[in-house]
């Protein structure tokens, strides 16, 4: 695994030195798009709306917009902001572990020791099982805020990002705030039912079929000779063709990450997780 972060757990004068990691990743097969007739690899142009032109990765910036107006925002304008830089991930409150809503739960990070002896780190984790409880905690990651909750899992204590209120939606469905009469011979067989269900969870007894068959299938095709060669389907877009630019995303993507790692390296190391988001929701 690569280390995305290091910092120190900061509470009271504790100062629990970390590396932190990713907890997850993606196992699906990659599929691109392609031509069905050739195979041909399909890619995208980044064309403006107003004049019509295809424009290069570097000339694009960010825009609010509302219903009346749109707010552009440059490079320089983002860079302006007060970007948090601290190396520290702030305990502020330590909470019952039912108290944590499970909808607000996102993403998962491991910490590991960072230092010489894992003392500090396995008394924090000790103090957490003993007491049943789970640390709220504020740090900055990829220049954004974070609140997370700081939880144990076997030996290792998981840093869990939590999303914020206002962005949990409220359940609103009026036909729950009806009356609903059960019988009780309707909730005795509805446990039953349960009962014969119920097991110790074990997640390595399930496994992705549709990637698993997904795969079959790829593998079955190459046996049979059924494919294209890559290097014509999928050969580098010619950048003058049409008079316009040729964006690969993925190529777009990679350039960026390797800016991004050119600039830390030239202002100084860092070890933020490069930004891998392509325009979804959050990324930072």
């Amino acid at each position: 695994m690569r280390t995305i972060w290091k910092g120190a757990l900061t509470f009271g004068l504790v100062n629990v030195p970390v590396k932190v990691y990713s907890a997850t990743e993606d196992h699906d097969v990659p599929l691109h798009q392609v031509h069905e007739k050739d195979g041909g690899r399909i890619r995208y142009q980044r064309t403006c709306e107003v004049c019509g032109e295809t424009v290069a990765y570097a000339d694009i910036d960010r825009a609010y917009v509302d219903e009346e107006q749109t707010v552009v925002l440059t490079k320089d304008d983002l860079a302006s902001l007060p970007a948090e830089k601290s190396r520290e991930i702030d305990v502020v409150e330590f909470v019952p572990s039912d108290q944590v809503d499970l909808l607000t739960l996102d993403k998962p990070y491991y910490l590991e020791p960072d230092s010489k002896s894992p003392k500090a780190y396995v008394l924090l984790r000790k103090t957490l099982e003993q007491t049943d409880r789970t640390a709220i905690v504020r740090f900055t990651l990829r220049q954004k805020t974070r609140l997370a909750a700081l939880r144990v899992r076997g030996k290792v204590l998981v840093l869990q990002t939590l999303l914020w209120a206002d962005e949990v939606r409220e359940a609103e469905f009026p036909v729950l705030d009806e009356e609903v009469k059960i019988s009780k011979k309707e909730l005795e067989l509805s446990s039953s039912l349960v009962d014969s269900y119920s097991s110790d969870f074990d997640p390595e007894e399930y496994v992705d079929e549709y990637q698993k068959e997904l795969r079959t299938l790829i593998d079955a095709k190459i046996e049979a000779g059924d494919t294209f060669d890559a290097s014509e389907t999928f050969a580098e877009a010619d950048a003058g063709a049409e008079g316009g630019e040729v964006i690969d995303l993925m190529e777009a993507l990679r350039a960026s990450v390797a800016r991004s790692k050119e600039a830390r390296s030239a202002g100084g190391a860092s070890e933020d997780e490069p930004k891998k988001r392509t325009g979804k929701k959050k990324a930072g």
